[in-house]
């Protein structure tokens, strides 16, 4: 298997050792650069954990046939643009679990009018792991609300609508919730 551990590692601006550490259970940094390196063989377990650990999905991390690709021409830092000492490249965004998508038609916000947002699915049990994130909530009469979700009491919750001036919107017990996971924007 091929993997691109390395690469993605590098693009993160991480170190062997702040991957090693972020690992649960913590490993060492030999151990991982042996794994970029093909050394040592990187099985669904370790994928997993670095995967984990580096903030990405498995599947960035392996070099599949036929999976897109976008070169990676220059970096932009504080001191300008410049060449990246290795070849680089993006990967096209992938699905992750159960998502659903939010297409932005005005500026508002954050967000820009033409934006597409990927939010991903979670249940009930779950909305105490998206406060203070942005949440798309399924309302009667096929509605739906936006916002920030900045607090939980029992099974009300307290969303904070992106609308300057807007008043904090009370939700009580919705089906699901997606959190906003990705943002595609054209420029």
């Amino acid at each position: 298997m091929i993997t691109r551990i390395r690469e993605v590692r590098r693009a993160k601006g991480m170190t062997l050792d702040d991957v090693a550490k972020r690992c649960e259970p913590m490993t060492t940094a030999q151990t991982i650069g042996r794994l970029e390196t093909g050394t040592r063989t990187v099985s669904i377990g370790w994928l997993n954990r670095i995967a984990q650990a580096l903030g990405v999905t498995a599947a960035d991390l392996v070099d599949l046939p036929g999976k897109e690709h976008i070169p990676v021409a220059a970096y932009l830092g504080a001191d300008g643009a410049y060449a990246p000492a290795r070849p680089s490249h993006f990967v096209a965004p992938l699905i992750d679990g159960e998502m659903v998508g939010l297409r932005i038609m005005a500026s508002i916000g954050d967000y820009r009018a033409g934006d597409e947002v990927w939010c991903t699915r979670i249940a009930p049990e779950n909305y105490a792991h998206a406060l203070n994130r942005d949440v798309l909530f399924p309302r009667p009469g096929g509605r739906f609300l936006f916002g920030r979700l900045i607090g939980r009491e029992g099974d009300r919750l307290q969303i904070l609508p992106l609308i300057p001036n807007a008043r904090q919107q009370i939700l009580t017990d919705p089906p699901w919730a997606a959190v906003a996971t990705k943002l595609l924007r054209g420029l």
